[in-house]
């Protein structure tokens, strides 16, 4: 919710006050240039994590189709965006753009780089789907921690060229969270860490493949929500299985009657069958399931993902609509999409111009001019000012408690400020078609009341600027409906 100059509109006016100071200097002026275009474009998601982290798998799921990965492209960043049709185009280092041949499958695309990966910088994919209308999804090579100085190569890039990232790990371990915290060297990193979710992208793999792993993995993802270092970090902490969120989305009445073949077989002699992929796939099972459609089902859900799936068939999702639906809520994909679409898709525009304003500070700092510092002192006062950072600053500290509200008033604030979805009716908690005059209502009496508490000397000093902020919210909502919004 904007109070005053919009984020967007004083991030572009910076820009332009960068641009002019570095008019003398053509680099320069048009990487400022690619900030001020990409105000206007879909936001860049980069999906980054460790080796086998399952970025790919993710991606996938996000989709809901499986475009990614490109065959050979480890190394590159690999662009995913929304295009009329199919369209694959590699960018060599010190060649021109070449177009690659796209081989449309049923489940997706593959596409075959044809060289070695090593000279490819970027490779950019254009695939017709929903998914990609608002945002581009970048698929990232592996971020590996231990540099000896700075930040990792790829990590560096990430932060000049995406504007959110999904930040997949196993586990959330030490080593991931000095990861991020090396992405926080900076005056905007330091006032605006709203950037990043950890994903637990490997969710099916907890609690060593037992039946009740995903919910094991989603109690770990809660700890590590109330953990005050990485709720420093993140905004949010998702438990997903890629690939069981992924594997409900494409399946298949194939798929889902040969499951229902495998669920006839009583639980306990099943698993003793699923104690390893070989087992499953060379072993003589009690029903008939030709080994092609066995190594299908390993290659779609895994061996947790096919005990599982078993086992719902067996407790009543016995069509392939119930079966889809189930898998999907179970590997916290559903999550995850909520997730994206709150914390970035509902602040878009809030975090490209953060990208914005971390690309002029860089700018300014590596390479110092002739009034530089008046500007790096504009950029420390948007991010002193930016309401829409304090909002996302607030909903982090309500996560960890440490303000003291008790949770009927943590529940209120974080709706207030966005926390349940940012247009007026999901702040206010009122039905999307209520009038503008009980919007009106609802929003002052909202207003009046966290005033008294932001007025109130007896309340502890954390607590009175928290209520600030969701007053400053109620205001710009106060002043939308003014001006005609709704």
């Amino acid at each position: 919710m904007t109070v005053g100059v919009r984020l967007d509109e004083a991030a572009w006016g910076l820009l332009h006050q960068a641009i002019e100071l570095y008019q003398d200097n053509p680099r320069a002026v048009a990487e400022l240039r690619q900030q001020v275009a990409r105000l206007e474009q879909p936001l860049r998601i980069a999906i980054v994590g460790p080796w086998r982290s399952g970025k790919s798998t993710v991606l996938n799921a996000l989709m809901g189709e499986e475009v990614a990965p490109v065959e050979r492209a480890d190394g590159a960043f690999t662009w995913y965006e929304d295009g009329a049709a199919p369209r694959a185009t590699a960018y060599p280092i010190g060649q021109p753009p070449q177009e690659l041949a796209v081989v449309k499958s049923a489940t997706g695309l593959r596409v075959d780089l044809g060289w070695g990966a090593g000279e490819v910088r970027d490779i950019v994919v254009r695939w017709p789907t929903r998914a990609l209308r608002q945002i581009t999804l970048i698929d990232t090579p592996a971020v590996t921690g231990g540099v000896e100085q700075g930040r990792a190569p790829v990590l560096e890039r990430v932060l000049r060229d995406s504007d959110a990232v999904l930040y997949l790990t196993r586990d959330g371990r030490d080593s991931d969270l000095r990861v991020l915290e090396s992405a926080r060297d900076s005056a905007v990193g330091q006032s605006a860490p709203v950037n990043v979710i950890m994903v637990l992208s490997r969710a099916d793999e907890t609690g060593g493949g037992r039946i009740d792993g995903l919910l094991t993995a989603r109690q770990l993802a809660r700890r590590h929500y109330r953990d005050p270092r990485v709720n420093a970090l993140s905004v949010n902490v998702v438990a997903c299985s890629g690939m069981i969120g992924l594997a409900g989305r494409m399946l298949g009445e194939s798929d889902f009657a040969a499951l229902a073949t495998l669920a006839q077989v009583p639980r306990a002699e099943l698993d003793a069958h699923l104690i390893s992929a070989d087992r499953f796939l060379r072993g003589e099972l009690p029903v008939r399931l030709d080994t092609e459609v066995r190594a299908a089902l390993l290659g779609r859900f895994g061996v947790f993902g096919v005990r599982l799936a078993a086992t719902l068939v067996r407790s009543g999702f016995d069509s392939r609509v119930k079966l889809s639906a189930e898998l999907i809520r179970r590997s916290g994909l559903t999550e995850l999409r909520e997730s994206v679409t709150r914390c970035f898709i509902d602040r878009r525009d809030a975090l490209k111009a953060r990208a914005a304003l971390a690309a002029v500070e860089a700018l300014l700092r590596a390479e110092p001019a002739r009034g530089s510092t008046e500007l790096v002192g504009a950029v420390e006062q948007i991010l002193a000012g930016a309401h829409e950072f304090r909002e996302l600053r607030l909903l982090v500290a309500l996560r960890n408690t440490r303000l003291g509200f008790d949770a009927e008033l943590a529940a209120e604030a974080q709706r207030l400020v966005g926390g349940d979805g940012v247009g007026l009716a999901a702040r206010l908690g009122v039905e999307h078609e209520a009038d503008v005059r009980q919007l009106w209502e609802v929003a002052s009496e909202a207003q009046w009341r966290w005033r008294d508490r932001a007025e109130d000397p007896l309340l502890p000093l954390a607590q009175r600027r928290g209520a600030q902020v969701v007053v400053r919210s109620c205001e710009g909502m106060i002043a939308e409906l003014a001006a005609g919004g709704r």
